[in-house]
């Protein structure tokens, strides 16, 4: 039996789970992963996401527009990346799973 991959629906997954992550206590547990699977490139823009999330949560107390734009931000560089480098599909897959739907 042949598996079918959606990678434009794996990429939208994957942006909705890291940008929710930022926002949870396991944050960290779950940056060092995606260090170690993606590597420092996207550690370091993940922690960008988390601090203007984190920031627009303070100032606005919740409006999700900054939220909504990261995970368009993050679909985008996911569809980039999977284009650009398909093994690394599974790694996103695993990192999705990891996150829990809130």
């Amino acid at each position: 039996m042949t598996t079918v991959i959606h990678l434009p629906r794996v990429a939208w997954d994957g942006a909705r789970a890291f940008v929710r992550s930022t926002q949870h206590p396991y944050y960290e547990a779950f940056a060092n992963h995606v260090f170690e699977r993606l590597g420092p490139e996207l550690f370091v823009a993940l922690e960008q996401t988390r601090d203007r999330v984190l920031d627009n949560l303070v100032r606005t107390g919740g409006d999700r527009y900054v939220t909504d734009v990261e995970t368009g931000k993050w679909r985008v560089r996911f569809e980039e990346l999977l284009r650009t480098r398909p093994e690394l599909t599974g790694a996103l897959m695993d990192l999705t799973a990891m996150v829990p739907r809130v």
